[in-house]
């Protein structure tokens, strides 16, 4: 698969302003519709959010400390890498999203959270269009980030805000799956 690096760009784009709506319209509803959860062991609406606000404190400096120290020109085309891929791919939610399990870390089960919780994912929805603006003047292909889970891996840039997106895709959804069936 190959992809116009801007058409890639502006669909990445597109989705964070959709997220970044979808997290303002959670700002009328009250704590409590917030903070349910449709069983046990599922997660609230906030802690969804607070769980993309966890990655997202990784993922953001080190795209914007990546983007700062590139000496590489803007290229026409992006093609995945086969390990980015393949993490990416993962994180696309489909029609019956899979079950994961997040790492510890990443996990805010049984959090008691509030709207602060929104309006820090929308602050970082904020600075991950920024740095989709910034990565039109960067090589995509070349650039490489760390991940989260080990230092031993490195993904494209391009890949790279694919997974973080996607991956906020799927929980938005996710949320979005809890408010109908409350």
């Amino acid at each position: 698969m190959e992809i116009s690096t801007s058409q890639l760009l502006n669909e990445l784009k597109i989705l964070t302003q959709e997220h970044m709506q979808y997290a303002e319209s959670l700002l009328k509803q009250p704590d409590e519709k917030l903070n349910f959860r449709l069983s046990q062991d599922s997660w609230s609406i906030l802690e969804c959010l607070e769980h993309l606000n966890r990655y997202g404190n990784f993922y953001i400096p080190e795209i914007s400390q990546r983007i700062s120290a590139a000496k590489t020109s803007p290229v026409a085309v992006f093609k995945p890498g086969i390990i980015g891929n393949y993490f990416t791919e993962s994180m696309r939610p489909k029609e019956k999203l899979n079950k994961m399990k997040a790492f510890k870390s990443m996990n805010p089960v049984n959090s008691r959270l509030n709207k602060n919780i929104v309006h820090e994912f929308i602050r970082q929805q904020e600075q991950m269009t920024e740095l989709l603006g910034k990565a039109e003047n960067v090589n995509v292909n070349t650039v490489k980030t760390n991940i989260s889970i080990t230092k031993l891996v490195k993904l494209k840039l391009g890949d790279t805000f694919r997974f973080v997106i996607y991956h906020n895709a799927r929980h938005i959804r996710q949320a979005e799956n809890i408010i109908v069936n409350i």
